[in-house]
């Protein structure tokens, strides 16, 4: 059994964008700061807390964290997958239980969930028998919050060439116009998936309704800086800064469950402020 946390790639200093010029950016494949706007900010793991950052042109200045803009924390770099976004057992369908008694499992990079060894271990014996009802909830999932009206490979427009064709890869789903694009998007899903991130940022951002972190319950725009937009199951989460995302994805319909209920997001949701320390 591998657990692959996708909080390594940040600890190497994965590129954080403003969400305004991420479209842009992404035309390129690249993930970085454009024109004349401030150096890139890049998240550092530090001894003295997760969310402490740094900026190429100078360490530790925020700029002003009250007008500051969130920024974008998507697939560009490479994407690494969602985290398991059921909650039930993919063989048995029972209803997992607490994340601690969970057993994961890494299928060809793909994160998956078991209620418990037997579950996980009858899996592994015919895996694409049980993949194909995974996919299937999760396209049930996920195409509410599909923000993409166009094909992300050939551009066009969804619906246009007959019924879309929907597909998950490493738990996400990505629609595209004709069975024909698959292969293209196997070769490089993560400039496909950053097309989508971008999308949905754009569809999301500018009407995300709660004023605090999901996973933290600190302000926006305070002494954490700018905050983090950040793309999971085709759904964007606002984050105080990068130390929340290894919460997040280790608990995400927990976290995801919140932003259906925004009066709790006002809320501390682990209780007492933000425990640096802890993420």
């Amino acid at each position: 059994m591998t657990h692959v946390h996708f909080l390594s790639r940040l600890a190497t200093g994965a590129a954080i964008v403003a969400a305004p010029l991420l479209a842009a950016c992404l035309n390129g494949g690249h993930h970085h700061a454009l024109g004349d706007e401030a150096a890139p900010r890049v998240p550092t793991l530090e001894a003295q807390g997760c969310c402490s950052s740094k900026t190429a042109a100078s360490a530790g200045q925020h700029g002003d964290h009250g007008n500051a803009k969130p920024q974008a924390q998507t697939a560009a770099a490479g994407f690494k997958g969602d985290p398991y976004l059921l909650d039930t057992d993919p063989v048995s369908g029972a209803k997992l239980g607490p994340i601690e008694s969970q057993v994961i499992v890494e299928r060809e990079g793909r994160e998956l969930r078991f209620a418990s060894q037997q579950s996980a271990d009858k899996f592994k014996t015919d895996p694409a028998k049980y993949l194909a009802d995974v996919d299937k909830k999760l396209v049930e999932q996920q195409k509410p919050f599909y923000a993409l009206q166009t094909c992300p490979v050939s551009g066009e427009k969804l619906g246009g060439m007959g019924e879309p064709v929907d597909f998950v890869v490493k738990n996400r789903l990505i629609r595209f116009c004709c069975p024909s694009c698959k292969g293209d998007l196997l070769k490089d899903s993560a400039k496909y998936v950053a097309k989508l991130d971008a999308a949905v940022i754009a569809a999301r951002s500018k009407d995300y309704a709660p004023k605090t972190c999901v996973v933290s319950g600190e302000e926006f725009g305070g002494e954490m800086g700018e905050p983090i937009d950040y793309v999971i199951g085709n759904r964007m989460v606002r984050l105080c800064c990068t130390g929340c995302i290894k919460k997040l994805r280790k608990d995400p319909l927990k976290y995801l469950a919140l932003l259906d209920k925004p009066a709790k997001t006002e809320e501390k949701s682990h209780g007492g402020g933000h425990n640096h320390g802890n993420h």
